[in-house]
């Protein structure tokens, strides 16, 4: 038995479809950022998934090197609906931008984002490597306000999809090293006050990384991320000007450290910590509004029986909002000049430090099919944006994942077990 092309190219249109589609806020994000916290397993861990992922498209995601965990051919298809309450009140007017007092909330529905992808295992000249490939939903946000007059019908959407082959190598029996090409394709929409138009972009983003088995129950992961820097041309034209403008953006390089360890409970409890660095400094336009930010995920996997796997996780993530800033944002200079800046700032608000996620594995639910289940949230949080813009969000995400298993596929808790 063995999968062949032309499952994988219908499943990756209808993911790409669907992504098109979908409009709305990216709940569970760090800035617009969603990492791996929407993957089918390693969302129900908080996103923990740089030293051992329990699902092959969080290798392809953050650190490929862990990619050589899964043997014969893995194909897995999975999407998480991402829904969220984001209130924005103005309570002074910015008449350089047409906006006077109001409170209100966003009026964008709630995302799928699909994450899809396949692995497989083959020596090259007498070495183990995995080749992997992916379509993977990155970074979104979203906010709209145009049932508020006063709001001057401010409205904002970011969607950047990864095209994303990966490839991974077992240089020893304990070190692992990978390589992913993320192949980005954006949609913006906003975000300055005035007219503008979807616009698409490409741009490539690299990632390398490297997996290192300490001893039989513990594993060390780390990979590295460029920045990827978009430029969407014609992207907008602000309020009461004529001059039509390019908008760059990017997203930011980007750092994990990972340890996981499963040596409680007879090897039946997987223990997984993540530290994450972006730096937004680097990134176009994110620069002007937020910082460089640390993220520290926590997640934990209980085998409760051969089949079934109980997921919890936690995140802690700094808010990346920058409370300095400049008259411009990604070179533009924005009308009305700090008090401008920090309405569009309030567009990409996600300063919620606390995140919570659980989530259900159950092997061979068909055999060689394997089902996964999360679901999560983010605490409540508001921020104070200057003299007169505060916002408040709060969220929640659920989803599921199918993992189609063929040769001598196995989940990477059990890699070290055999």
């Amino acid at each position: 038995m063995h999968l062949g092309p032309k499952p994988i190219f219908s499943g990756l249109f209808v993911a790409l479809a669907c992504a098109l589609v979908c409009r709305g806020v990216a709940a569970q994000s760090y800035g617009v950022e969603l990492g791996n916290t929407l993957m089918p397993a390693s969302g129900g861990m908080g996103g923990t998934s740089v030293a051992r992922p329990q699902d092959m498209l969080s290798g392809i995601n953050a650190n490929p090197a862990t990619l050589t965990q899964y043997r014969g051919t893995t194909f897995t298809m999975a999407g998480t609906f991402a829904g969220s309450t984001f209130d924005l009140t103005q309570t002074g007017p910015a008449p350089a931008i047409g906006v006077t007092p109001f409170s209100a909330k966003s009026s964008t529905g709630g995302t799928v984002v699909p994450n899809i992808g396949v692995s497989q295992e083959l020596d090259v000249w007498g070495l183990p490597v995995t080749l992997g490939l992916g379509l993977i939903g990155t970074a979104g946000a979203g906010t709209s306000f145009v049932r508020e007059p006063a709001s001057n019908r401010t409205s904002n959407y970011l969607l950047i999809l990864e095209f994303a082959p990966s490839v991974a190598a077992r240089l020893t029996e304990r070190l692992s090293v990978g390589a992913t090409m993320f192949v980005g394709d954006g949609y913006l929409d906003g975000p300055f006050v005035g007219t503008s138009a979807m616009t698409n972009a490409f741009a490539l983003r690299a990632g390398l990384g490297a997996s290192y088995a300490l001893t039989e129950n513990t594993t060390l992961g780390c990979y590295w991320k460029t920045k990827q820097q978009f430029n969407f041309a014609d992207a907008a034209v602000l309020f009461n000007q004529t001059v039509v403008r390019d908008v760059p953006m990017g997203l930011p390089e980007e750092l994990g450290l990972g340890i996981a360890n499963s040596s409680l409970f007879d090897g039946r409890l997987l223990l997984a910590a993540d530290a994450l660095f972006l730096r937004w400094s680097s990134a176009d336009l994110f620069r002007d509004i937020y910082r460089d930010q640390w993220v520290m995920q926590l997640g934990a996997q209980l085998s409760a029986t051969r089949r079934l796997r109980l997921r919890a996780g936690y995140a802690l993530a700094q808010s990346p909002i920058d409370p300095s800033v400049g008259t411009s944002v990604a070179g533009v200079p924005v009308p009305g000049g700090v008090p401008g800046v920090k309405y569009l700032q309030a567009q990409f608000a996600v300063v919620n430090q606390h995140r919570l996620s659980i989530g259900v594995g159950v092997r061979d639910v068909l055999p060689g099919f394997d089902f996964d289940l999360l679901a999560g949230g983010m605490f409540p949080a508001s921020a104070q944006l200057g003299d007169f813009t505060r916002t408040s969000l709060n969220s929640y995400w659920i989803g599921a994942g199918l993992t189609w298993r063929f040769g001598r596929s196995r989940s990477a808790s059990n890699y070290f077990r055999g």
